[in-house]
C-alpha cells in the first residue's frame, strides 16, 4: 500500500532541514511589490513542512501560522523558529486546517501543492481567507536538463528511484495554473535559483527526497555509486550547480 503523502517524510526530517534549498530573495520582493501584498499581512503556510517558507516570511515581518500534518516536520519546524514572536503553528492538513473562518490576510504553499486535494483545498483557502485576501502557491522545480549534471541527476533517480516516477515532483505549469485559478490568476513569475553542493550537500539533497533508496534497500549502494560518479565528473571547484525554476503563481479565489 502506498504511504500516506503526510508521513512520506518523517524518515527524512533531518536530511530536509539541512539540504533542501530555501527560496529566492525575490520573492519576497515579488510579493510585496508586484502583488501588493501588505508587509504585516497575517500568512497561514500551508503544507509548512520543516519552516523553509515561513521563515522567509518571517524574516520578512510577517505573523505566520504553519499548516502541517506530518508531527516530525511540524516539530522541526517548530524548534527552529519559536523564536519568532509572530509565529504559531497547527498540526492540520491542508483540506482541513481547522483555523476560523476568514482569519488570516495571505494563504501559501510552497512546495507541497501538489500533494493537496485541489477541490477540498480551494473551499478551505477561500474559507479562511479575509474578504480581498490572496492565494499565493511558489515551489523550486528542478531542472532535469540544461547540464551534464543535471541530465545525470534525473537518470539516477529514473534507474534507482523507489516510486520515483509515481511520486515525482512534477509541478504545475503555467497552463495549469491559469486553468486552475481561472479568472482569478493575477500575478505569476518565474526565478533561476542555485543551490551550489558539495559531494556530502548533494547526498543529503538526495536522501531528503521520499523517493530516494534508504541504507539496506538494493538499490541504495548502486544509487550512492552512481552520485560519487556524477559528481566527480561533473563537479567545478568541489561543488555541483543544483539548479531550479522557482514559480510563484498568486490569485484570489
Amino acid at each position: 500500500m502506498p504511504l500516506d503523502s503526510t508521513q512520506r517524510f518523517t524518515d527524512r526530517v533531518a536530511d530536509y532541514v539541512r539540504y533542501r534549498p530555501g527560496y529566492p530573495a525575490e520573492l519576497i520582493d515579488f510579493l510585496h511589490e508586484t502583488c501588493a501584498i501588505p508587509p504585516r499581512a497575517r500568512v497561514a503556510d500551508m503544507g509548512a513542512e520543516t519552516g523553509i517558507s515561513s521563515k522567509l516570511l518571517l524574516d520578512a515581518g510577517h505573523p505566520v501560522i504553519a499548516v502541517e500534518p506530518n508531527d516530525a516536520m511540524r516539530q522541526a519546524a517548530d524548534q527552529w523558529l519559536s523564536g519568532y514572536p509572530g509565529y504559531s503553528s497547527v498540526a492540520a492538513p491542508a483540506e482541513q486546517t481547522t483555523l476560523p473562518g476568514a482569519s488570516v490576510d495571505r494563504v501559501i504553499a510552497a512546495q507541497a501543492f501538489h500533494w493537496f486535494d485541489r477541490d477540498r483545498v480551494r473551499q478551505e483557502f477561500a474559507r479562511i481567507l479575509r474578504p480581498g485576501g490572496r492565494l499565493a502557491l511558489l515551489w523550486n522545480a528542478r531542472l532535469l536538463d540544461g547540464s551534464a549534471f543535471l541530465r545525470g541527476y534525473e537518470a539516477l533517480l529514473q534507474a534507482h528511484g523507489v516510486d520515483y516516477n509515481a511520486v515525482a515532483e512534477r509541478y504545475s505549469d503555467d497552463a495549469d495554473m491559469q486553468q486552475w485559478f481561472g479568472p482569478g490568476l493575477r500575478d505569476t513569475g518565474h526565478f533561476h535559483y542555485v543551490q551550489k553542493l558539495d559531494f556530502d550537500g548533494l547526498r543529503g539533497r538526495l536522501m531528503s527526497s521520499s523517493y530516494a533508496p534508504k541504507p539496506g534497500h538494493p538499490h541504495f549502494e548502486p544509487a550512492m555509486q552512481v552520485l560519487q560518479s556524477l559528481f566527480d565528473a561533473t563537479a567545478r571547484q568541489g561543488v555541483v550547480d543544483f539548479e531550479y525554476d522557482t514559480r510563484i503563481y498568486v490569485g484570489v479565489l
